[in-house]
C-alpha cells in the first residue's frame, strides 16, 4: 500500500491535500495525525503571512472596480447626450421649415387679397407690376424657362404687416430676373433640372460652373449708400456721390442715421436724402430697397448684410479697405461702374449665409432658442479667458462627427474661406460653392484635419457638461455669447444669400482677390540659365 503526497500552492496560502489512489487501501491513525498536525502548521503561517500583508492590493482593485463603472456612467450619458442633441436638432430643423411654410402661406394669402380688388383703379395699375401677377403669369413673363426672378429671392421672412402697405412698397421695387450664364452666354439648362435621367445614365447640368447674371427688367429707383465710419476720405467720396447719384440718375437715397448727420452738417442741400429711425424700419429696407452700395472694405460688406436678417437687395462693394476679398470695384471710376450696372445685365456672385440659434440647457423645449442669427463669413466657439481646453461635441444631422479638444472649432461659409479659417489651416474655397467649413482652432490632436460639409446638413455644436470651463461664441466677429456646460449652436444654410456684384465675373473676381490681396504662390521666376535635363 503506498501513500501519494500531492502538495499544491494557491496564491499566498499554501494548503496541503493527500490523494489516496483508488483500491482497498488503508491509513493508519499514526499518518493521519502527523497530516492533521501539518494541515494545523500550515494554516497558522498562512493566517500570519495574511495578516502582516499590506492593504495596497485590495485597494486598488477597488480603484479598478470603481474606475470601470465610471466608464460604464459616462458612456451610458454620452449616449443619453447623443439622443438629445439629435432629438434638438431635429426639432430646430422642422421649425425653420415651419417657419419657411408659414412665410411662404402668408405672401400666397396677401396676393390673393391683391387679386381680389380687380375693379379698383389702383389695383389695375399694380397689375401692370410684374412682381403683382398671378403666379402662372409671372413664371412665363419673369422666369422663362431658366432663370430665377426677384420674387424668388427676395422672400420675406415675416410678412405680417398690412396687405395695402406691402403693395404700395412693392410698387416702388425693380424687379430682376437671375439666369445661368456660359462666357457670357445664357444657358438653355432649366435651373432646376441639376441632374437629368435619360435611358439608365445619370447625367449633371455643371450648374457650378456657370456664371449667374443679373438683368433688370425694371429700372432701379432707390439706392442704400452704407459707408465705413470715421473716414474722410469715405465721408468726401459719399458726399460726391450722393450729389451725382440725386442729380444725374434721379434716384431715392437712403443712408444710415450717422451719415445724414455728416451731410447736414456739410451743406442743407442733402436735406432730401433719407434714413431710418428705428429698428423696425431697417426690417422694412428690403421692401424699398433696389441696390445697396458700400464704401469701405469687406466688414462694410458684413455690415450691410446683418442689417438684413432676410431677404437682401444686389450689393455694389467699391474697395476702400486694407482688403478687398469682396470688393471688387474701385472708387476712383465709381460713375462709370455705376452707369454700367444701371444699364445691365451684370454678373453676380450669391454668397451664402449660415442661419444659427443658440438652445440653453434651461430651455423648457426646443423652440425657445436665442436667433436666428445670420452670418456671412463664420460662426467661431473658442474659450475665451479660460485656460483649458475647448470641450466641443460636434454632430451633424444625426451623426456624431467627433469631440474637438483645443483652442476652438470655426464653421464657415465658403465666403469666409479667406478669412479666420484660412488662418487656421482651412481651404480656400470659391465662394459660389455651397458648402460648410468645418475647421479646428489649434486642435491637440495630429490627425484633425478641416472638413468641408454639404449646404444641406444642420451642426450642432454643445459644450459638454464634463467640460472644465465655458466656452464663447461669436458671429461674423461680433455678438459675442457665453456658451454654459449643456449649451448648444444649431448651425444650417440660411434660404437667404446675398447677391454681390463682380467687375468680372464670380471666377475671375476670386482669382484676382486671393492673387493681390494674399499673394498666393507668389515667388521669383526659376532661372533658365541653370542646369537642363540632356
Amino acid at each position: 500500500m503506498s501513500t501519494f503526497l500531492c502538495r499544491e500552492d494557491w496564491g499566498i496560502t499554501p494548503t496541503v491535500s493527500f490523494c489516496l489512489p483508488h483500491g482497498n487501501a488503508s491509513v493508519s491513525p499514526q499518518e493521519i495525525g502527523l497530516v492533521d498536525s501539518l494541515s494545523v502548521l500550515n494554516s497558522e503561517k498562512a493566517v500570519q503571512e495574511l495578516t502582516e500583508q499590506p492593504l495596497v492590493q485590495g485597494i486598488d482593485d477597488h480603484l479598478v472596480e470603481f474606475s470601470e463603472a465610471m466608464r460604464t456612467v459616462a458612456k451610458a450619458l454620452r449616449q443619453v447626450s447623443e439622443g438629445k442633441a439629435s432629438a434638438q436638432a431635429e426639432a430646430a430643423e422642422w421649425k425653420r421649415k415651419y417657419e419657411l411654410e408659414r412665410a411662404r402661406n402668408l405672401q400666397l394669402e396677401h396676393k390673393v387679397l391683391s387679386s381680389g380688388e380687380h375693379n379698383d383703379e389702383r389695383a389695375e395699375n399694380l397689375a401692370d407690376q410684374p412682381l403683382l401677377c398671378d403666379a402662372g403669369e409671372q413664371s412665363e413673363r419673369c422666369c422663362g424657362k431658366n432663370g430665377i426672378c426677384s420674387h424668388e429671392v427676395l422672400r420675406d421672412g415675416e410678412p405680417d404687416f398690412d396687405s395695402n402697405a406691402i403693395q404700395s412698397k412693392l410698387m416702388r421695387k425693380a424687379s430682376f430676373k437671375l439666369s445661368w450664364c456660359c462666357k457670357g452666354e445664357k444657358s438653355d439648362q432649366h435651373k432646376h433640372d441639376i441632374v437629368s435621367f435619360e435611358k439608365g445614365n445619370i447625367t449633371t447640368a455643371e450648374r457650378s460652373s456657370k456664371q449667374i447674371s443679373l438683368k433688370w427688367e425694371s429700372a432701379p429707383q432707390t439706392v442704400l449708400i452704407l459707408t465705413k465710419p470715421n473716414s474722410a476720405s469715405v465721408r468726401i467720396l459719399c458726399a460726391d456721390m450722393v450729389r451725382w447719384l440725386k442729380e444725374q440718375r434721379r434716384l431715392n437715397i437712403y443712408v444710415e442715421p450717422r451719415v445724414k448727420l455728416e451731410l447736414l452738417t456739410e451743406s442743407s442741400y442733402y436735406s432730401f436724402v433719407k434714413t431710418w429711425q428705428s429698428d423696425k424700419e431697417i426690417l422694412l429696407l428690403h421692401m424699398k430697397v433696389d441696390l445697396i452700395v458700400t464704401l469701405g472694405g469687406d466688414g462694410t460688406v458684413l455690415w450691410a448684410a446683418s442689417m438684413f436678417k432676410g431677404p437682401v437687395p444686389p450689393i455694389v462693394p467699391f474697395s476702400l479697405g486694407s482688403l478687398g476679398f469682396m470688393t471688387p470695384f474701385h472708387s476712383e471710376h465709381y460713375r462709370e461702374c455705376l452707369d454700367a450696372i444701371f444699364r445691365g445685365p451684370l454678373s453676380i456672385t450669391l454668397r451664402h449665409r449660415l442661419q444659427c440659434h443658440v438652445i440653453r440647457e434651461a430651455a423648457k423645449n426646443e423652440f425657445e432658442t436665442e436667433g436666428p442669427i445670420l452670418v456671412l463669413n463664420e460662426v467661431t466657439i473658442d474659450r475665451g479667458i479660460s485656460s483649458f481646453l475647448t470641450n466641443l461635441e460636434c454632430y451633424c444631422d444625426n451623426s456624431f462627427v467627433t469631440c474637438v479638444q483645443g483652442d476652438g472649432l470655426i464653421l464657415s461659409t465658403t465666403s469666409g474661406s479667406t478669412a479666420y479659417s484660412l488662418a487656421a489651416g482651412g481651404s480656400m474655397v470659391h465662394p459660389q460653392v455651397p458648402g460648410i467649413l468645418f475647421t479646428p482652432i489649434c486642435p491637440h490632436s495630429l490627425s484633425f484635419r478641416p472638413l468641408i460639409l454639404p449646404e444641406h446638413v444642420t451642426l450642432r455644436v454643445q459644450v459638454p457638461f464634463n467640460s472644465r470651463g465655458h466656452a464663447w461664441v461669436s458671429f461674423d466677429g461680433k455678438d459675442r455669447k457665453q456658451l454654459a456646460p449643456g449649451d448648444a449652436l444649431v448651425c444650417s444654410m440660411a434660404p437667404w444669400p446675398v447677391p454681390t456684384a463682380c467687375q468680372v465675373d464670380s471666377t475671375g473676381d476670386f482669382l484676382r482677390s486671393i492673387h493681390d490681396g494674399l499673394h498666393w504662390n507668389l515667388r521669383k521666376t526659376q532661372s533658365f540659365d541653370g542646369p537642363r535635363d540632356l
